[in-house]
């Protein structure tokens, strides 16, 4: 899956995974995966910022479903946020939801500007995960919470070749980070009440529905938009995935941590 135009989600890149996960969402579990990380946390009327907000469904889910006052996604490519306009303008969000391209680095917004902040399987492309959080820690409101989840890596050292292989094959600017490194840089932020699910024996089994999916009509359904090499491309990298994720080595994982008030 290599970029095309500078960008790694290229429009046939954001058919595919859409095929695979739902309308406006390019990763895992769609709106029932939203309302998991977010249960137990009211959103009513809150300012939500949105990290890696790609085609838009998430933001849709946060404002629709979860009552959240204002949500403003960022993203760093072109080609998801024309999808995420669109499907913002078509759910008649726009008064509700608001996006902006972003450039890598700190975050645009002044300290405590946001109640929560989230993000879904996007934060993966930060390497910096100790500048991520400090900035996420300034950005949000005293008591505010750092809801997301990431792909990570289960432990620190150099990726084994099956896990090497498959960040390869996905052709994306992987940052993985492990669930330790991950607490280290929650922590040196000043965050509390800090925690770390793995999802790993969840998306073992998801990933071989989905796989099951692309190898289906899911898949030919697609290759009429995205071509039958495209499919037959990604059936590849699934392949790659479940085996390390059975080894525990790509670690789905949700977090969550309060800025202090």
């Amino acid at each position: 899956m290599e970029s095309q135009g500078g960008e790694f989600y290229h429009d046939r890149m954001v058919e595919m995974l859409q095929a695979i996960w739902g309308e406006g969402f390019l990763s895992p579990g769609g709106p029932a995966e939203v309302a998991r990380l977010v249960a137990g946390t009211d959103l009513t009327g809150l300012a939500v910022l949105d990290i890696g907000c790609g085609a838009g469904g998430i933001d849709v889910a946060l404002a629709r479903e979860h009552a959240a006052g204002y949500v403003t996604g960022v993203d760093v490519e072109d080609t998801v946020l024309g999808f995420a306009r669109a499907l913002i303008a078509r759910e008649k969000l726009g008064a509700r939801v608001g996006l902006a391209k972003v450039a890598p680095g700190p975050l645009p917004f002044p300290p405590a500007t946001f109640a929560v902040v989230f993000s879904k399987d996007s934060i993966v492309h930060i390497p910096d995960k100790h500048a991520l959080m400090a900035e996420v820690h300034r950005v949000l409101e005293p008591g505010g919470w750092f809801i997301a989840s990431d792909w990570l890596i289960g432990h620190d050292g150099a990726p084994s070749p099956e896990m090497a292989a498959y960040i390869a094959a996905e052709g994306l600017d992987f940052g993985m980070a492990s669930p330790a490194r991950y607490l280290d840089a929650l922590r040196s932020a000043g965050f509390t009440e800090i925690s770390i699910t793995s999802r790993n024996a969840w998306y073992r089994e998801a990933a071989r529905l989905e796989l099951e999916r692309l190898r289906g009509p899911v898949g030919a359904a697609a290759a009429l938009r995205v071509g039958e090499e495209f499919v037959a491309q990604n059936i590849g990298i699934w392949l790659r995935m479940i085996p390390v994720l059975d080894s525990g080595e790509h670690c789905p994982t949700h977090l969550r941590a309060r800025k202090r008030r």
